[in-house]
């Protein structure tokens, strides 16, 4: 895969033209994962800039800059440091870098690329917030990642960036890389504390299990996302005004989308974060450029397998939390799924569930159960053998999983109402209500589809479509 001419080893093409580049800046630079070459393009220099503050001072800043959080929630990082309980020691920080949602991909790169920016900007949240240590968790399947974060830790600990007494100063901190076994819902930051702990990772229950109060060996516990601590670096350079100029007011900064699917160039873009739409992203010139082969799009995912789907219509939607959760959906992990008119949805849709019914955990009864049987039901139809009993089924199920489940805003003319995300359910975390968030979008906006699969009576089975057009 090519970077600007770059031949980069399990990387996705990367496009930058005149928009800003703060975590991306480096891609590239084939060299750049390197300390020599790092330092040579000013790397640590934020550090060093942070420990001639106060804690508090550096706090402060990232507090201002309003680095809303990448791995999908949007929580401001410099508000969530502040939860730590005040005079409980020892406390830590835990990188989630267990990035697993189907379509993205972006803080892999990010861990290949440039790891030495992860590291800074992991130890300037470690300085801020007073603590010690500090555990880099990286997806098992990750090979290249993990490789490039422990030679960048052997170099950052060589050169007195990590460690005891940084760059001379009274600061320590010691980092761990460990990489898990590939599970999903590991991506859940207390399952991820679940699976450090040498547990099998399943998610715990909030209360009372808020990671800042109660988190990794029972201690607070700040876990943030790769390309959260990515942007670290840069504000320390720059300044908090400097990131609020980029953006909006609301959404400040850029940040990192993947866009895989039937577009003329999937990748990784970065972003002008609040402003930039679905339109610009999947039609600019500098962007994805267009639908293959000039054809129509029929629906995208606008973030991450488990977010309800848009329509056309939604291509002006920017790329703002707010504005995708009154439309019905969510930016969730930052990655955009384009499906063109030659999509199988009800296939499309059984991909989707089928990997959440795979990754439950299995800690609850209605996740474990339910995405189970909507993988049945869903198989069942696509193989031309379901009923008009079974579209009925699939809107049971879904719903003993997540109560009211998002009617879908996309289809204005069938009368349907948004639901805000984040919405209800009745599993401890999210993995129970994404299995059936591609099946209600499909049964939504494609109804149709769905009722030129099924029977109407006990006769043949419906011949199936070919499986040229599957996602």
């Amino acid at each position: 895969m090519t970077l600007r001419g770059t031949t980069v080893p399990h990387a996705a093409g990367f496009v930058a033209g005149d928009r800003p580049r703060i975590v991306t800046a480096h891609f590239d630079d084939p060299e750049a994962h390197r300390l020599s070459r790092y330092e040579e393009l000013g790397g640590y220099q934020g550090l060093r800039k942070a420990l001639d503050s106060t804690p508090a001072e550096v706090h402060s800043v990232i507090r201002d800059a309003t680095v809303l959080g990448r791995g999908g929630a949007g929580f401001p990082a410099g508000v969530k440091w502040g939860f730590c309980p005040e005079g409980v020691w020892p406390r830590y920080l835990v990188v989630n870098g267990d990035e697993s949602e189907p379509g993205t991909y972006k803080d892999r790169l990010l861990m290949e690329l440039d790891p030495h920016q992860l590291i800074e900007g992991a130890l300037i949240a470690c300085y801020a917030v007073g603590l010690t240590q500090c555990f880099l968790y990286v997806r098992g399947e990750m090979a290249l990642a993990q490789e490039r974060i422990a030679t960048a830790l052997n170099e950052a600990y060589a050169a007195g960036y990590v460690g005891r007494n940084i760059m001379g100063t009274d600061f320590s901190v010691d980092v761990v890389l460990h990489w898990g076994a590939g599970a999903y819902v590991v991506g859940e930051e207390t399952a991820l504390i679940e699976s450090l702990e040498g547990k099998r990772g399943m998610p715990r229950l909030k209360p009372p299990y808020f990671p800042a109060a109660i988190g990794l060996y029972g201690q607070p516990t700040i876990v943030n996302n790769v390309e959260t601590l990515s942007n670290m670096p840069w504000i320390m350079n720059h300044g908090a005004e400097a990131y609020r100029a980029i953006g909006t007011e609301s959404s400040p900064g850029t940040r990192m989308v993947a866009v895989s699917g039937h577009v003329k160039r999937p990748g990784v873009y970065e972003i002008v974060n609040g402003s930039t739409t679905f339109r610009d992203l999947i039609y600019g010139e500098d962007m994805c450029g267009g639908i293959r082969e000039d054809r129509e799009l029929k629906a995208f995912v606008p973030g991450g397998g488990s977010a309800p789907w848009f329509l056309p219509e939604q291509l002006d939607i920017p790329f703002e939390g707010r504005q995708a959760s009154a439309a019905g959906s969510m930016l969730g992990s930052g990655a955009v799924i384009v499906m063109d008119e030659t999509t199988d949805i009800p296939r499309a849709a059984l991909s989707l569930t089928h990997f959440y019914a795979h990754e439950s955990c299995g800690k609850c009864t209605p996740c474990r159960e339910g995405g189970t049987w909507l993988e049945r039901i869903m198989t069942r139809i696509v193989d031309g053998y379901g009923t008009e009993r079974d579209l009925q089924l699939l809107t049971e199920v879904g719903q003993s999983i997540c109560p009211g489940a998002f009617p879908h805003a996309a289809d204005s003319s069938r009368g349907l109402e948004a639901v805000p995300f984040p919405y209800r359910m009745n599993t401890i975390c999210f993995v129970g209500p994404s299995a059936y968030a591609p099946v209600n979008s499909a049964l939504t906006l494609f109804p149709e589809e769905f009722e030129a699969r099924v029977r109407r009576d006990e006769g043949v089975p419906v011949a199936a479509p070919g499986r040229e057009s599957r996602v």
